[in-house]
């Protein structure tokens, strides 16, 4: 089994509910980060980025200004930068599993944050990620690293994909 799982798919199949279901057995052992949705009454407005620590900041929302968008969201990247990317750097120091969710056009902006991603890749530790499905140049190349397994992700498969994501954080790499 290769050392780094990326976990790529539609949205709504559970990508991100599976890999916070991992991190909580996991009890500490792990860090990073991942991301959830802000919804209200007329659907989503933007999206949280939250440390397995504990901490969190929106990271994108339909209020920023910025120059950095993803469709109608303006995104944030100091906290990229100051949340998101620190805690993928504490993870490599000091946890097993590294948790990244998720690698795709809003965290692409951050050179720092892709920096990131490539330290954890290097450091020799388990990576647990999620990926866009989309073409991508930075994400394509990622997702052709030796050491990288992409797994698609379904409503059908999820289970089995939990199951797998277990398995392979008994192996050793």
């Amino acid at each position: 089994m290769k050392r780094v799982y990326l976990l790529t798919g539609n949205p709504g199949t559970g990508k991100t509910t599976l890999i916070k279901t991992v991190a909580a057995e996991l009890k500490g052992r792990a860090g990073g980060f991942y991301t959830e949705e802000i919804r209200g009454p007329l659907g989503r407005y933007g999206f949280r980025l939250i440390t397995l620590d504990g901490e969190g900041a929106v990271l994108a929302h339909i209020r920023i200004k910025s120059p950095y968008r993803v469709g109608k969201y303006g995104v944030d990247i100091s906290v990229l930068e100051n949340i998101g990317a620190y805690a993928i750097k504490q993870a490599t120091l000091e946890r097993e599993l590294i948790v990244i969710d998720e690698i795709g056009k809003m965290e692409l902006f951050s050179p720092e944050f892709k920096e990131a991603v490539f330290s954890a890749f290097d450091s020799g530790k388990k990576v647990l990620g999620t990926i866009m499905m989309s073409p991508n140049a930075f994400a394509d190349a990622i997702k052709k690293r030796p050491e990288v397994d992409v797994i698609p992700v379904t409503r059908a498969n999820n289970e089995r994909v939990l199951t797998e994501i277990k398995d392979w954080l008994k192996s050793t790499a």
